[in-house]
This record gives C-alpha cells, structure tokens and sequence, in this order.
C-alpha cells in the first residue's frame, strides 16, 4: 500500500499505481476528494502532454497546485491518464 501523506493526513492510497520518471501516480478513485481542489493551473509536458493542477487543504493547511495529472495524455503515457502525482510538500510512504 502507498500512500500519500499531507499535514498528517492520509489524502490518497492505494496497491495499484504507476511510477513514471521517479513519481509515484495514484489512479484517480484513490484520492480523498474532500481534500482536492482544481486549482486552474496547466502545463505541457512534450512526451506526455497538458497536465491540470489540484490544490489540496487539509485542517486550513493548503499546498497550491501540488499535485497533477493528465485527463487526456499522449498515447506513450496512456498508463497515467487521470492519475494523480504530487510535490515533495506531500510525503509518499510505503
């Protein structure tokens, strides 16, 4: 089990991910989604395409656009399509 961990808590786990370029990718129905938010922000990655950015909140605590994914990736990094990678400011354990 990996979790990822932000102000002491637990805000996505799960067996099955992916690692891509030493990320740990959390499929989409592992995140906690009271914790999420869109945070408006995109970039571009040349192999895997435009990512969208979540902000995430926990007990008034925020970490702005920590964490990413790709709702339409290139097809080389179709493995991550809405998966869910993240900043240092969110400890991955496990």
């Amino acid at each position: 089990m990996v979790k990822a961990v932000f102000n002491g808590t637990v805000i996505a786990e799960s067996e099955d991910y992916e690692v891509v370029e030493g990320n740990v990718y959390f499929p989409p129905q592992s995140l906690k989604q009271e914790y999420f938010d869109n945070s408006g922000l995109h970039t571009t990655c040349p192999w895997k395409g435009l990512a969208s950015y979540y902000s995430v909140k926990v007990d008034g605590q925020v970490a702005g656009d920590v964490a990413w994914y790709y709702p339409e990736p290139k097809d080389a990094a179709s493995n991550i399509k809405d998966h869910v990678a993240f900043y240092p400011q969110v400890t991955i354990e496990g």
